[in-house]
This record gives structure tokens, C-alpha cells and sequence, in this order.
């Protein structure tokens, strides 16, 4: 097929299903070019795309006139159907990070009928968070939708023999009563639990109530796992997997899309929040969750800043609570972290003898540790003899917030923070967002009011992923662990040991770090 473009910049439908009409009727006199045809539709990633864009349609109820029109693929469109046919040739899982409107869900769909039509007992999988978003009968926003429409304007000639859409297009299910092929749909936490697939689709994957849960359904399922996502913040299973490197990754921006230049995106952002147009349009993971108490541009700007790190040594210890937790330990020097370790064996004791001998190796002797919980134990372990030279501070999250102000001429701590746990993280956010600023130049702050972190992408991670949020009374508050795991998310081990690390303490600071130092911008 080749894009027909008319005088107005635009593709020629008119000249496309002329072109279509020219094709059908050729296959009906000749059956050797309809064998040809298929034998090319079948045989590569080529032939996926030509299938595509010589048979099948897409809606878009926002055309004027003209709402039903042949499948066109840009050339990235094209791209991405040759990148599926090579997950699924290779076996492979794959990753979409993509803006809203590109397409994605019709492109899918394409593949998934080539595969359908032409590769013999192949089972595709689509699943979502809702029943309705799969398949709604009637409704052309739903996938299976899509798929019965295409399916509906196919040629007798290239549909399989004794297909019926009545028939063969129940509710979540297509059958091909030719090659025994099918598309099959789910929905909620159990999506792909029974049966076996030949690839599977995960709608919108990152919005997933319980992600966990779900890729351990579909861990056995299927060698091609599909997640199709636009960002939904830092720390959920997609971002993890999107940057963890392990899987390919294919991006999907709004300026791959021919249809949209500059002036569409500042009519976006004029038109929408710009929590919408950092999740839905720039693909922005940080941007695109409201809330979140250390937004990731701080953090990277922290990642390895130049400041001094001739302070005292501190180490901060985060014990593991459950069986599938992990124990954290950070170490720093004055505001610098200079080591990060995590581990999941052992009991207290033998956690709290771990993390002294990797103190003792750096010279560090004040331990602050979270003594909520099984994290109480740390303190008796401590209090054996051979712990002498080791400064043991527990760390109530729980707590008060310490006596005081929130910096100068602000309110007090006690009316600012619902407990020290929100106070020790806003002020570790508060040493992020003074390196942003001090690298932006926007103020100048004292090195030992600063922070500097290694490139460790499990620190980077962990540490914008967490919310704050407003008590009815004002007072801020941290998203729980609970909260967290409701949202998917495991609980952030070494981001909680680094704000255990730079927990101010419920005594007035007095000399600890020195004089105070003052860095040029940079």
C-alpha cells in the first residue's frame, strides 16, 4: 500500500478504498493472487503491515463526514507492528510507553487479527483493570469492539471459511473455526490465571489496582507479555520495568504522530491540567502523579552533587517487618551517602550485627534505627557487650514531631506535621529541593543543608514514589506502607533508611556537623 496524500496534506480515503475495491476484485478473478497475497500476509512483519493497512478499518466518531476510515499506519505505526511481530517471533516480552491517542489500542488490534488469520491455533490475550474497557457489546471504545468492526468490513474471501460473527464473536471471545485460533479477554486482578496464550495484551497496564498480583498470574501464561501503558508516577511495577533495562522497550511519543505539532500540544496545555498533560501527553512519570512528596527532578538533580563530605558518619537502618521485606541500611558522611545495602536474611539480632560490621568497616558509630515493630529489637542486641563504641538512636515514626519550628519564622512542627514520620520525610524533601535550587540557580544553601545521593536506581526509585497528603486539620501526612501496597507498590525499604539517617533528632542540634560551608552555584 502506498500513502495516498491528497491536495490539503491529508491521506486520500477516497482513493484508498478505491484502490481496496481494485484489490477484492482481483482476488475474486484470480485465485493464485489471493494465495500470493496470503502467502506474503503470513510469511514476515511486512506482511503483518500490508494486511493491516489493505483490509482492515478504524473509527473515530471526532472526524467530520467521515468517521469509519481504512487503517493508514504512519511510519512509526509501521515500526511498532514489526517491533510486536519481533516479540512475538523472538519469544519475548515487550514494554509500550506511550502518549495518549497515538493509536495503540487499534494497532494492537491489527496484529491481533493478522495473528487470528493467519498463524494456525494462535491464542491472543487482552486484559485490563475493567470488564468494560475489554469488552462492552456495542460499544466502540471497548477492544473486542474494535475487533468485531474490523472483522464485520473483512472480504468473505479473506475471512475464514464458516466464520459467522454471530457465532464466532461471542462476548470476550473470537474464534477462527478454520485454524482453531482465538482472541480471548479478561478483566480485574486474576487476568490470564487459567489457559495458555500465544502473546498478551495488558491494557493500560501502569493503572492496575494490584499489579503484583497480576503478573503473577500471567507469569506462566504466555512468553509474550505485552504492557501498554502511559506513566502513572515513579515506583509502580511498570516504571520498574520500563528502566530496569531487562525487557525492550518501545516509545510511543505524541510527535510520532503526524496528525499533531506544537501548536496542538500548547493547545493541550492550555486546555487541560497540567497533571493530565504530564501523564497523558509528555509522558512525564513524575509529572503525572499529584502529591508526590519528592518529585524525581530533585532527586536526579541530587545524584552525585559535588559537595564535601568531611561531616560525621551516620548509618540509618530500616529492619524488615514480614517475610518478603527487606532490610535497608544507608550510610552517610556529613550530607553525602556514600553506601547502600539491602539484604532479606536473618532475624534482628543478626541484622543489627550486620549492619554494625559494615559501620565498623567505614568508622561510622551513631546507628539510627526505626524501633517500631521488630525494629525494638535492635536496641537490646545493642546492649551486648562488643556494641561499646556504637551510639544507638531510636527512631520513633510514630512519634510527636520535635519542639520547634518548621524553619524560620514557619509554623511550629507540632502543627505542621501529623507525626515525626511526616516531619523526618518533609525535611529529607526539603534537602532535595534545595540542590534543585542551588544547581538552578535559584538560592544558595549550606552544603550540610543539602544531600548527596549515589546513582543507585533503587534509591532513585523508592524515593518518588511515596505521597503526602492533607489531614482534615491541615497537617501533613505520608502515604503508609498500607497505602502503598494498595497502590501495588513494595514497601520502600531504602528510601524509609535514608530518612531514617537524616531524622533531626528531638534535641537541638549542637555542633554535630561543624562550620557551616557555603558553595557557589552550580
Amino acid at each position: 500500500m502506498q500513502l495516498i496524500i491528497n491536495d490539503y496534506g491529508n491521506i486520500d480515503y477516497v482513493a484508498v478504498l478505491k484502490e481496496r475495491s481494485e484489490r477484492l476484485n482481483k482476488i475474486r478473478e484470480d485465485k493464485k493472487f489471493l494465495e500470493a497475497c496470503n502467502v506474503h500476509y503470513k510469511s514476515s512483519s511486512q506482511g503483518a503491515v500490508d494486511f493491516i493497512q489493505d483490509w482492515l478499518f478504524t473509527y473515530d466518531p471526532r472526524r467530520k463526514g467521515l468517521t469509519l476510515v481504512p487503517f493508514i499506519l504512519w511510519p512509526k505505526q509501521q515500526e511498532y507492528i514489526k517491533w510486536l511481530w519481533d516479540r512475538w517471533n523472538n519469544k519475548e516480552d515487550g514494554l509500550v510507553e506511550k502518549s495518549r491517542d497515538v493509536g495503540l489500542t487499534y494497532l494492537n488490534v491489527g496484529f491481533s487479527i493478522w495473528l487470528w488469520e493467519f498463524q494456525k491455533g494462535s491464542k491472543v490475550g487482552f486484559g485490563s483493570r475493567k470488564q468494560d474497557l475489554v469488552d462492552r457489546i456495542g460499544d466502540p471504545d471497548s477492544i473486542f469492539e474494535k475487533i468485531r468492526m474490523c472483522l464485520h468490513r473483512l472480504p468473505q474471501e479473506i475471512l475464514p471459511v464458516g466464520f459467522d460473527i454471530k457465532w464466532h464473536a461471542p462476548h470476550l471471545k473470537i474464534v477462527n473455526p478454520e485454524t482453531e485460533s482465538t482472541i480471548t479477554g479478561e478483566a480485574g486482578d486474576n487476568i490470564g490465571r487459567g489457559g495458555r496464550n500465544s502473546i498478551y495484551f495488558k491494557d493500560e497496564s501502569a493503572f492496575y489496582e494490584h499489579p503484583l498480583t497480576i503478573d503473577a498470574a500471567l507469569s506462566q501464561n504466555s512468553d509474550v507479555k505485552i504492557d501498554v501503558s502511559t506513566p502513572n508516577g515513579i515506583g509502580n511495577p511498570f516504571y520498574q520495568k520500563r528502566f530496569a533495562g531487562k525487557i525492550p522497550v518501545f516509545v510511543f511519543d505524541w510527535r510520532d504522530d503526524p496528525r499533531k505539532d506544537e501548536d496542538w500540544y500548547n493547545e493541550q496545555c492550555d486546555k487541560f491540567d497540567s497533571i493530565i498533560v504530564a501523564q497523558e501527553i509528555d509522558r512525564d512519570y513524575s509529572g503525572s502523579v499529584e502529591q508526590i512528596c519528592i518529585p524525581a527532578k530533585w532527586v536526579k538533580a541530587a545524584i552525585d552533587f559535588d559537595i564535601a563530605d568531611d561531616g560525621m558518619q551516620f548509618a540509618g537502618l530500616d529492619v524488615a517487618d514480614e517475610g518478603a521485606d527487606a532490610n535497608a541500611l544507608i550510610l552517610r558522611k556529613g550530607p553525602v551517602v556514600f553506601r547502600i545495602e539491602e539484604w532479606k536474611e536473618g532475624n534482628t539480632s543478626q541484622t543489627t550485627k550486620k549492619a554494625w560490621f559494615i559501620m565498623r568497616s567505614h568508622n561510622a558509630r551513631v546507628l539510627k534505627y526505626d524501633k517500631i515493630g521488630v525494629g525494638a529489637g535492635v536496641k537490646g542486641e545493642l546492649s551486648n557487650t562488643g556494641y561499646e563504641q556504637c551510639k544507638a538512636v531510636p527512631v520513633d515514626s510514630g512519634a510527636s514531631p520535635t519542639p520547634g519550628r518548621y524553619e524560620k519564622g514557619n509554623r511550629p512542627n507540632k502543627d505542621m506535621f501529623r507525626n515525626f514520620k511526616a516531619e523526618m520525610w518533609w525535611k529529607l524533601r526539603r534537602r532535595f529541593e534545595r540542590v534543585w535550587e542551588h544547581k538552578n540557580g535559584i538560592n544558595e544553601y549550606h552544603e550540610d543543608d543539602m544531600i548527596s545521593i549515589p546513582n543507585d536506581p533503587r534509591l532513585v526509585a523508592e524515593l518518588s514514589q511515596v505521597k503526602y497528603k492533607f489531614t482534615d486539620t491541615g497537617k501533613i501526612k505520608i502515604e503508609s506502607k498500607e497505602e502503598l501496597k494498595r497502590r501495588g507498590i513494595k514497601s520502600p525499604n531504602i528510601a524509609d533508611a535514608l530518612a531514617i539517617c537524616f531524622a533531626p533528632e528531638h534535641r537541638k542540634r549542637a555542633g554535630a556537623w561543624g562550620k557551616k560551608r557555603t558553595r557557589r552555584r552550580r
